[in-house]
């Protein structure tokens, strides 16, 4: 059986794949950060001579290009996808032998994007496996809708196609490995989760396959939200051809830049779990932790082209969000600092407190508080406390005005974006109480009255 090495990038849910015979290798949808695709292919003993996108991508900035120069590699994109660089043009039908025992054959599956291809892996002439994209995933497919609403209709129902494609062609036992469906936003609702499948699984319990056409399409709609603002700039940034990124260390800052750049109206984002952050922070700072999905999050809020500072407990957190950040374009920074509040600022240490459901329950019997639920809508319409306001994380600065007035206790499902939501709110001056617990586990626990809605 071929090696097939997993590359996960679990803060945009997708995965990369490095695929040998043990002498000859080929990627599929490497990220842009390459050096830990060339790393994998080093300790294996292995040489890159193929790279393959599945489709142009609309949540992160490819490596694919930078990594065939790399290499030297053969780098497949769609014939038909529009792109301003050399590239070895595949059309679906076609193979491409990679070494004597390992051939790669496109399948036409559109639905994530109009030119979007998998990949059929075969090994001495038997089907192995299937690398689909966004196409099918586990226990969904990718969404139909980064191409804009006027596209949105037909590629539902290619996307349906599609799926029905790959299970008559591929054997039972063939694995799906698929790039986007561990958290990413490129999915049509949630998965099965799980860490692996087959187009036996799949025809079992993927909706794709299991409902009728019309049904499938019309939950398939019903179910689509917001994705994150930074993927309108992907697409042309991966036709362009984006260049390997510069990872070099961004320039050091003091407290008096710090300050400059927080009075200039920039973006200076404390890097530290939310923890340290409620217990002290620079004052008008942000929090987006790197214990979540950090470039989702802060691509999807930042004005784009703001300029960007960072403040990190060491030199390495630093560098994991600077390469967090080149996966979704971001490259220029305005510098970073490390240490902690007091090394950043002259000013005594902005804090808040952080509670629990239980908390927020027994203060409730004391004084008048407002809650703010900054989960997605449908989250909240599921199940959400009595009285909240619900403004999801996305939406928050676009409607800063909307939330509660007074104290005010923010939650989301279980504390990630509402320690974001908190830092906004707290650097515009309000009164914020980090509700850091699990929404689910221990709402009802608390005895808080809890609305939910009977349908879902």
């Amino acid at each position: 059986m071929p090696r097939i090495i997993t590359i996960e990038t679990p803060s945009l849910g997708d995965r990369t794949y490095l695929v040998h015979d043990g002498r000859k290798a080929f990627v599929v949808d490497p990220q842009r950060d390459i050096d830990r695709v060339t790393e994998a292919a080093t300790q294996a003993g292995v040489t890159i001579t193929h790279v393959f996108e599945t489709h142009i991508h609309n949540d992160y900035v490819t490596g694919g290009l930078a990594l065939a120069r790399a290499t030297g590699a053969s780098y497949h994109v769609n014939a038909e996808d529009s792109v301003s660089f050399e590239r070895t043009p595949i059309r679906a039908g076609e193979t491409v032998a990679v070494s004597e025992s390992l051939t790669v054959r496109a399948i036409a599956t559109p639905g994530h994007t109009f030119t979007h291809l998998s990949y059929a892996l075969e090994e001495d002439g038997e089907n192995v496996g299937v690398f689909t994209g966004g196409s099918l995933l586990f226990g969904t497919t990718g969404r139909p809708d980064l191409l804009g609403p006027e596209h949105t209709d037909a590629l539902v129902r290619h996307q349906y196609a599609s799926a029905h494609r790959l299970a008559d062609e591929l054997p039972d036992d063939a694995s799906v490995l698929p790039t986007h469906g561990f958290g990413s936003f490129c999915s049509a609702g949630s998965g099965g989760g799980g860490d692996s499948s087959t187009i036996g699984a799949e025809k079992k319990a993927n909706a794709a396959l299991t409902d009728t056409e019309e049904a499938w399409v019309a939950d398939v709609l019903a179910a689509l939200e917001d994705y994150p603002a930074y993927y309108v700039h992907m697409g042309a940034a991966n036709a362009g051809g984006p260049e390997a990124p510069d990872l070099s260390e961004p320039r050091r800052v003091d407290k008096e830049a710090i300050a400059r750049s927080l009075e200039a109206g920039e973006w200076v984002i404390d890097l530290r779990t939310r923890t340290a952050y409620a217990a002290g922070h620079v004052r008008g700072s942000l929090n987006i932790g790197l214990d979540g999905q950090f470039s989702t999050y802060l691509g999807w809020l930042i004005p784009w082209g703001t300029p960007l500072t960072l403040l990190g407990e060491s030199a390495e957190q630093v560098a994991d969000a600077q390469r967090e950040l080149v996966r979704i374009g971001i490259d220029e920074l305005q510098g970073s600092a490390t240490g902690g509040p007091r090394d950043w600022s002259e000013g005594a240490p902005g804090a808040y407190e952080r509670a629990t459901f239980a908390d927020l329950e027994q203060v409730r019997h004391h004084r008048k508080v407002a809650v703010l639920d900054v989960r997605r809508a449908s989250e909240h319409a599921a199940s959400h406390i009595e009285d909240a306001v619900n403004i999801p994380i996305h939406q928050l600065l676009e409607r800063l005005d909307e939330a509660p007035s007074g104290e005010t206790w923010v939650h989301c499902a279980s504390g990630y974006r509402a320690s974001i939501a908190a830092s906004v709110l707290a650097a515009d001056g309000r009164h914020v109480v980090l509700v850091d617990d699990d929404f689910d586990q221990h709402v009802k626990d608390a005895a808080l009255p809890v609305v939910e809605d009977a349908r879902v």
